[in-house]
């Protein structure tokens, strides 16, 4: 065991003793260390202001070694035998780099405010040689938001950064230590002693949760940065998955595919594609790159948000759920894992250790749809996704999946009786929509109302519909006038 974080910062080998297990990778920038070309915009990982780059010797290489990060919510010791970049390592000798010099002379820069983070974001795609057309351009950029520059000098110095003489680049480093870290302060303030936990091992992760049920377990931290950036929450005990040998993990078997707990989404993606093209749209809009890049789809099933973007799909799909407490593992349908609002099938000291997702079945149609009020980069109001098949006219196998419409995603088993075994017609499309009203109650709030919510699920299980329909129906309607 060692107390003590050690990370490669701009090429220097930086070691922390004992920090707060919960202190920003940006505050400590920021404040210890008077790098503050990275900046806090919104401190919960939506306006990319604090961008850099990260390297990491143990992760997955399939979607490119260097990755933009948050800083606002990635906790210090989760940085842990990294490589770190801040925009202020890209100069060397007076020069700027590529991504940087682009910018200046394409003009992609007025306040200034938010170009640290559009640089690293670049950064990382310019290390990971990425396209630079329009399209993945504006996915790699649509967690930077800028208020007042205007993206098109942006994206035209985006596609001109391979033209620039390359100059002296930072390699990955190997972690400096490979000894298991552990930590433990006082919080000065609230006097509360935080402990903090990274295993290595499956085994190791298992023994360390069953001994303290009560910790938070840290994967991206998209979700429990927000609970000390903007809640101010005191955690006392945090088990950080990231350091766990194999965790991240994706197995592809005749019979499905196996995506461990600890696979972030840009891992997962690929993977994804090949099989449920749906699916993967729907994973590009989860979040930025940079959000992507730190959430794990475990994290997300485990967090049990009745409006996860990643569950729904799932259920649709008819997915597994494998749960492990000690040495005991049990596999449940992922529907059942989610009970009612906060509460999932989950005892202290069991955790969500992969997801299992069963292959395609012969002449499946699957599709799932978001709606959010921005179209990326957005919590989703409603997430729906369907899974069909068809003997001959006859509707053999419905599943349909909300998330949005109650305290928990689930299914539409009322909507998918009157589907079942009946003609895939409109006349019966359109009671299932009706008998969406029986199967949720949905809430008002922020994102939408109920009334809106439960209009936009029978709208898009009617789109469905549509899209998978031999006879388009607008196509009917202009043919009758």
């Amino acid at each position: 065991m060692r107390d003590t974080v050690e990370f490669w910062l701009n090429g220097e080998l930086v070691r922390v003793q004992n920090p707060d297990p919960t202190q920003t990778l940006l505050n400590y920038l920021r404040q210890t260390r008077a790098l503050t070309g990275s900046k806090e915009g919104c401190a919960e990982g939506d306006c990319g202001a604090c961008t850099l780059v990260i390297a990491d010797p143990d992760a997955r290489n399939d979607d490119g070694v260097w990755r933009a990060l948050n800083a606002c919510i990635a906790f210090l010791p989760t940085l842990d035998g990294k490589t770190v970049i801040t925009v202020e390592g890209l100069a060397k000798n007076g020069q700027l780099h590529p991504v940087q010099q682009a910018l200046v002379d394409y003009h992609g820069s007025q306040c200034g405010f938010c170009t640290p983070g559009f640089v690293m974001s670049l950064y990382a795609h310019y290390r990971n040689k990425g396209a630079v057309d329009d399209a993945c351009l504006n996915d790699v950029l649509a967690g930077n938001l800028c208020r007042c520059t205007g993206y098109a000098p942006i994206i035209r110095a985006a596609k001109a950064m391979y033209d620039y003489p390359a100059i002296e680049e930072f390699e990955l480093k190997p972690a400096p230590s490979q000894q298991t870290l552990a930590l433990t302060m006082t919080d000065p303030i609230s006097g509360a002693v935080k402990r903090y936990f990274a295993p290595r091992t499956l085994d190791a992760l298992a023994q360390t949760y069953e001994q303290n049920p009560d910790a938070v377990i840290v994967a991206g931290s998209t979700d429990v940065g927000l609970w000390v950036s903007k809640g101010r929450k005191v955690l006392e005990t945090l088990i950080d998955i990231g350091k766990v040998a194999g965790f991240a993990d994706i197995t592809p078997a005749a019979d499905g595919l196996t995506i461990n707990a600890g696979a972030r989404y840009s891992d997962a993606h690929a993977a994804i594609a090949d099989k449920w093209p749906s699916l993967s749209e729907l994973v590009r809009r989860i979040g930025s790159t940079q959000i992507r890049n730190a959430g794990t789809i475990g994290g997300n099933i485990a967090n049990g948000s009745p409006i996860g973007d990643m569950p729904p799909a799932l259920i649709a799909l008819g997915a597994e759920l494998i749960l492990r407490k000690g040495e005991v593992r049990r596999q449940i349908k992922l529907e059942d894992f989610f009970i009612a609002y906060g509460k999932q099938d989950r005892v202290a000291g069991e955790f969500v250790e992969a997801v299992f997702v069963p292959k395609p079945k012969p002449n499946q149609r699957f599709v799932t749809y978001k709606i959010s009020k921005r179209f990326d980069q957005d919590i989703s109001a409603v997430c729906a996704a369907f899974a069909l098949i068809l003997d001959g006219e006859k509707v053999q196998s419905i599943r349909i999946a909300y998330g949005g419409m109650a305290g928990i995603p689930a299914r539409a088993n009322k909507a998918e009786a009157i589907l079942l075994g009946q003609s895939w017609n409109e006349e019966n499309v359109r009671a299932a929509m009706a008998a969406l009203a029986d199967d949720f109650t949905p809430l008002s709030d922020m994102r939408a109302s109920a009334q809106y919510r439960l209009q936009a699920a029978q709208n898009l299980l009617f789109k469905f519909w549509l899209d998978k329909s031999d006879a388009p129906y607008l196509a009917r309607e202009q043919a009758h006038g």
